[in-house]
């Protein structure tokens, strides 16, 4: 059976790219993967063409563009790894349509972003950016004026997610009243509550933090007439999507005293790799605290992350678990003793499965356990059968009508 299978360890190629903690390698490596090659950037269209053409494993961040010309020539890629929050990087469509999984770690990093969103709302209540860079300069800004304590203060959450629901915990911890909005009604966390209109939690939030995803919906969310709506002195934060607010609107904002300070995480155009030119219209502004998207940058969180991811690639290459991905539906299955599997991977039309079935039944196979789901427009089945398959088997079940992609696990 062995010598069916269609990818043995030792043949499995993997690419990790934009430098993924080394705990992703190593956790490769201790499960029998030789082949992982590590990149410390990532890499423009062409280039990622070029180097994915023999990759069954692609590990990403960010910066990485998987579009669907690079999904059109990468016809050995089983699945990708997003090493991060967001799968917005990637062809999802395309995806779905090559039978490719994506996965990516949307819990591991919840606790770094909370934590620097509460620290920054500590820095700009006390406007401590101007007084650093008074320091610095040389002058000596003691004062206690328009500088405020968290406590008792009234923090607005825009997106009750996740990331939200941990803010929250953590400013209820340090004396704030919370309230939040969401799209969906949510059950708060602690004594939070919920505001339905986001106007209404503009004019009470004291601190507004942003935690929604990037979406038709949520683009400028935050313009010129929502940040007219915020209360006077208040303090913005956005560690979500660089998208979501008006720069310019909020610059203006921020210029006149109506906005008292803001910390910016994300923009909308940022540099593809450390050290590049970074421009923004709302850097030399008082109380304004500019961060290069590292939201989710500690140490902590990206062995977390590594570990998540990694162990997500290797379910599925070796059992066909698929929990978490964003493109081929979700199955978590058992393992059947001393049976052997087939994953395969279709377009969800009638007649598919009782084609399969079908194949088996003609070459005397047996079904020992059988697993399927299916979204609008794929359909995964898991086939575990009682003996081995014969090369014609394996052939026949590529060449059932609608299938996308078919492999023998063990």
């Amino acid at each position: 059976m062995s010598a069916l299978t269609s990818y043995p360890k030792e043949k499995i190629q993997i690419l990790l790219l934009e430098n993924i903690a080394d705990r992703a390698v190593q956790g490769f490596i201790d499960s029998g993967y030789a082949q992982v090659k590590k990149l410390s950037g990532a890499l423009e269209e062409d280039a990622l063409i070029e180097a994915i053409k023999d990759v069954h494993l692609l590990g990403i961040r960010s910066k990485t563009q998987i579009t669907s010309r690079v999904l059109q020539h990468a016809n050995k890629l089983l699945a990708v790894g997003c090493y991060c929050i967001g799968t917005n990087q990637v062809d999802l469509q395309t995806a779905k349509e090559k039978g490719v999984v994506v996965f990516n770690s949307p819990y591991p990093n919840t606790r770094s972003v909370a934590e620097l969103v509460i620290a920054e709302a500590i820095m700009l209540l006390r406007r401590i950016p101007e007084k650093n860079t008074a320091a610095h300069q040389g002058i000596w800004l003691k004062d206690a004026r328009n500088c405020f304590e968290l406590r008792g203060k009234t923090l607005g959450i825009i997106g009750y997610g996740n990331i939200g629901m941990q803010v929250s915990v953590l400013a209820e911890a340090l004396g704030m009243r919370v309230i939040y909005t969401d799209v969906t009604t949510k059950l708060p966390m602690g004594n939070a509550q919920q505001i339905h209109q986001l106007y209404d939690l503009l004019k009470i939030a004291d601190v507004v933090s942003l935690h929604v995803p990037e979406a038709p919906s949520t683009i400028q969310l935050l313009n010129d007439a929502a940040l007219s709506q915020m209360k006077k002195g208040s303090i913005l934060i956005n560690c979500a999507r660089g998208n979501v607010i008006d720069l310019q609107a909020l610059k203006t904002h921020l210029l006149s005293g109506h906005i008292g300070g803001a910390a910016i995480d994300v923009f909308p155009e940022e540099p593809e790799k450390n050290g590049a030119e970074f421009v923004s219209e709302l850097q030399q502004i008082p109380n304004t605290i500019l961060t290069p998207h590292i939201g989710g940058s500690t140490e902590e969180a990206q062995v977390n992350i590594s570990e998540d991811v990694t162990a997500k690639l290797i379910g599925f290459l070796e059992t066909g678990v698929t929990s978490g991905s964003h493109t081929v539906p979700a199955l978590h299955l058992p393992q059947h003793p001393d049976a052997h599997r087939i994953l395969h991977i279709h377009r969800n039309t009638l007649g598919v499965l009782s084609a399969i079935n079908s194949v088996f039944s003609s070459s005397e196979v047996n079904i020992v356990g059988q697993y399927l789901n299916t979204n609008t427009e794929i359909g995964y089945a898991v086939i575990d059968v009682n003996r081995n398959l014969t090369a014609s088997t394996i052939e026949a079940l590529r060449n059932v009508p609608h299938t996308i992609k078919m492999r023998v696990v063990y």
